[in-house]
């Protein structure tokens, strides 16, 4: 297994480690970090952390502290090998066990963010990949969305926000089980990703006890992009 070292896109002094042939941080997390607000002096939760981009983008823009729990162990260890090289050690945790053992860790309440880019397919899916990280990754074998949303919920303070990253054909389910568990949808941004125009990824936030009503942001065209810096910034 070869291992190489990244520029993390063009974040400033963000780097991160990755297994050559393995599965490699995507489009999709740079998204969910850009779309995520935070402010400082926070706590912030990155659930199936991978090696750590989500984290590593969200503390260009926050001095919170951010933990990430990644399951798989090679994973994790190339997580935080990205952590020492970005030298942000005093910031972000990283966390090598399944995040429904989370509460080893912490108390319920503990964060005011949770961000998680999710395995987007079930686990009974006729696309799964023999590879067992990008299986992991990808499919739902360690955990689905009933269970990210009921730790959600339990590890949100109130009012606290979940921010999810998906793909359109999920949105139902997202809706009814953030429903079921008081984590509300506050607001849905589409991503179009190709020249069909078709929006092939969502982005999704999330508030606990929140009152019902929902919003579509526009729809953001990503397919030329040379930046995702401040893309949610403003309409």
């Amino acid at each position: 297994m070869k291992i190489v070292k990244n520029d993390l896109f063009d974040y400033k002094n963000r780097y991160i480690w990755q297994i050559q042939d393995g599965f490699k941080f995507s489009l999709d997390s740079i998204l969910l970090a850009e779309y995520t607000k935070v402010a400082n002096n926070l706590n912030i939760l990155d659930m199936c952390t991978g090696n750590a981009p989500v984290p590593l983008i969200i503390s260009t823009r926050t001095n919170s502290n951010i933990v990430g729990f990644e399951i798989q162990k090679d994973i994790a260890d190339l997580a935080q090998k990205s952590v020492l090289e970005s030298k942000l050690e005093e910031q972000i945790t990283i966390i090598n066990d399944d995040i429904k053992n989370i509460g080893n860790y912490y108390t319920e309440e503990s964060f005011d963010i949770i961000t998680c880019n999710p395995p987007y397919f079930k686990e009974n899916s006729s696309l799964v990949n023999k590879n067992d990280y990008k299986s992991l990754a990808r499919h739902e074998i360690a955990i689905n969305l009933d269970s990210i949303f009921s730790l959600g919920y339990k590890y949100l303070k109130n009012n606290g926000i979940l921010y999810m990253v998906h793909r359109p054909e999920r949105l139902d389910e997202i809706i009814i089980l953030a429903s079921k568990y008081k984590l509300n949808v506050k607001e849905i941004a589409l991503i179009v990703t190709n020249k069909s125009m078709i929006p092939t990824l969502i982005l999704v936030k999330c508030v606990k006890n929140s009152k019902n009503g929902l919003k579509f942001r526009k729809i953001y065209d990503v397919s030329k992009c040379t930046t995702y810096q401040h893309i949610f910034d403003c309409e």
